[in-house]
């Protein structure tokens, strides 16, 4: 074998790595929304949460990329440490998915269907189709996604075929030979495995390059299935190192890996090594092929997991006992957001959106909360409104920063809107809980001067609440759904807010004048319908950004311009629904005071 056989093996390396980099980047980016929906489903049953690993990391074509997920998601909160053992046990199956696809190159045959079923005859031409798609698509676009989806697999298929033919004269090395013999030593074996797929960060692409190498006919089963073995606890360093810093539950889980693949190795050369003891298995010397190597990982990913998967709160407990709790050790605290969850950006948008969500509900209870406190004041309610004022500037704290580091990120349409439409209106509603502390004062004015309302006042107050109440639901609704049509309900709504404000004021003033009000209630009352009119304009805010920014564009008063101005009738028959629905009572004043 001369130097140029080692540059092209080291360019076929690079080749191969690459297109597995590209092509499972370019999946997740494509899968977006799909992908964010499958990771919603956490679910405390292992089978479940099997199904859920092995789907994910077939789509990302990484079983570290999903195991350090999992521990984000850990270290976060959103998921339990029993419902991550699932994920991790699905995503060693998944895993094989490469395997069996590297594996198709290996056919060989004189027939036409044969041929075609091998990828080295069809890969170029889906290079050729994945390069124009590229080229020709814009920007984010899903056809450019898919084009990049066919040259990473390209890619992927052409530094296979090099590998294998660089390494074809290592045939006739003597030395080469004679290092996979000491490979049929299991301890030596499990070693080599672990440490390149270590280096890699990779099992897929490890066990790529042992199916390439087995082109050498120097790969025997006796030496394959330590090597196999190995790579699967080398996987496990990935979330190890992903997991300095986290909390103990994410420290755990990266454990719980590293402790299913060491036991699920031991387990199975036990029972591999013993039934050859017995049966003399006649393939244990025979040379590997492609198929074989991919037999031997999907075999051992799935007899480890059905071993395995019913112990796996024994796992749990040894993870426990790997990283005790400290003595006294109150309840840690959960991140709202994870920055490993950045190297799969379509699950850290979903991620990111969930926490919005979150958010906004936090608004909603505090806003109905402190509106109470305007008609019978209540410490505790107090105190609790603020606690969340203060919880949700923090939300907007660690959301603008996740989202500014998230923007710098290769990002698909659909996520690079969600991403936009969280930038716009995050503020929005910490603005709105800022009120809610606005109304707080009201409430305890109200109280510490013993303000008392008059019937009528009464009466227009709860109409104008009842339609704040309205919008405000309706807000947090569409947010949380992403649900543009309606977010195209608030705007007419916002508009019946407005007028009935001004419909409250001049029905103070007219009370005013017959002396069936008083100034100092007036002076409350000002406050009370600057703070319903802003936290009604906030709404609109929310809701013209996500139509904006779903229709790719962000102008929010030609927007507004546009169908305030007569020019969407829909806008128009939804004013005068909602104009019906909250109205005030014919005036009659009272002689008892404010």
């Amino acid at each position: 074998m001369s130097i140029f056989n080692v540059f092209t093996l080291m360019g076929g390396i690079a080749t191969f790595l690459y297109g597995m980099d590209l092509m499972g980047r370019a999946l997740e980016q494509t899968a977006g929304s799909k992908l964010q929906g499958i990771l919603s489903k956490m679910t405390s049953s292992p089978i479940r949460g099997l199904l859920l690993g092995l789907a994910v990391t077939a789509v990302i074509q990484s079983s570290g990329a999903t195991t350090v997920m999992a521990v984000g998601f850990v270290n976060s909160g959103l998921m339990e440490l029993h419902q991550a053992i699932g994920v991790i046990m699905g995503a060693n199956i998944g895993t094989t998915v490469t395997g069996w696809l590297l594996s198709l190159s290996g056919l060989e045959g004189d027939s036409f269907f044969i041929e075609m079923l091998n990828p080295n005859a069809w890969s170029p031409i889906l290079g050729f189709i994945g390069i124009f798609l590229y080229m020709m698509s814009k920007d984010r676009d899903r056809k450019r996604g898919v084009g990049k989806i066919l040259i990473g697999f390209s890619l992927l298929m052409t530094g296979m075929s090099i590998m294998s033919s660089s390494m074809s004269p290592l045939a006739d090395e003597p030395w080469f030979m004679n290092l996979f013999l000491s490979f049929s030593n299991p301890l030596l074996g499990v070693i080599a495995g672990a440490v390149l797929t270590a280096l890699l960060q990779s099992s897929s692409a490890s066990v790529g390059i042992l199916q390439a190498l087995t082109s050498t006919g120097a790969v025997t089963y006796s030496a394959a299935v330590p090597i196999i073995m190995g790579q699967n606890i080398g996987t496990t360093v990935t979330a190890l190192i992903s997991s300095a810093g986290a909390n103990k539950n994410a420290r755990r889980t990266a454990f719980v890996h590293l402790y299913f693949n060491v036991i699920g190795t031991v387990v199975f050369l036990c029972g591999f090594y013993g039934l050859n003891a017995l049966l003399h298995f006649s393939f244990f010397n025979a040379t590997a092929n492609t198929f074989g190597i991919a037999i031997v990982h999907t075999v051992f990913n799935v007899v480890t997991t059905a071993i395995l998967l019913p112990f796996n709160r024994l796992l749990e407990r040894l993870a426990v006992l790997t990283v005790p709790d400290d003595k006294g050790e109150t309840t840690e605290h959960n991140e709202l957001l994870d920055n490993r969850l950045l190297s799969t950006p379509s699950v850290a948008v979903g991620r990111a959106m969930l926490t919005g969500g979150d958010m906004a509900e936090i608004c909603r209870t505090a806003l109905l909360q402190a509106m109470s406190t305007t008609r019978k004041w209540d410490d505790a309610i107090a105190d609790e409104v603020s606690r969340k004022e203060e919880a949700i500037d923090h939300y907007e704290d660690v959301l603008g920063t996740y989202l500014v580091k998230l923007s710098a990120k290769n990002l698909s349409r659909e996520d690079n809107r969600t991403v936009n439409t969280l930038l716009h209106t995050i503020n929005d509603f910490e603005r709105i809980s800022d009120h809610a502390v606005n109304l707080l004062k009201a409430g305890r004015e109200i109280k510490e001067k013993n303000i008392r309302f008059s019937k009528e006042a009464l009466a227009d107050l709860s109409v104008l609440e009842a339609a704040l109440q309205d919008i405000v639901n309706r807000t947090v609704d569409a947010f949380q759904k992403n649900d543009c049509y309606a977010a195209g309900k608030i705007e007419p709504l916002e508009q019946v807010v407005d007028g009935l404000v001004r419909e409250v004021k001049t029905r103070h003033i007219a009370r005013l004048q017959a002396g069936a009000c008083t100034i100092e209630y007036g002076f409350v009352l000002d406050d009370l319908l600057t703070n319903y009119e802003r936290i009604a304009d906030h709404c609109s805010n929310i809701a013209v950004a996500m139509i904006e920014v779903a229709d790719d564009r962000f102008d929010t008063h030609e927007y507004l311009n546009h169908i305030k101005n007569g020019e969407n009738p829909s806008f128009e028959k939804r004013y005068e629904r909602y104009r019906g629905r909250y109205t005030f009572e014919p005036e009659e004043f009272s002689d008892q005071g404010a």
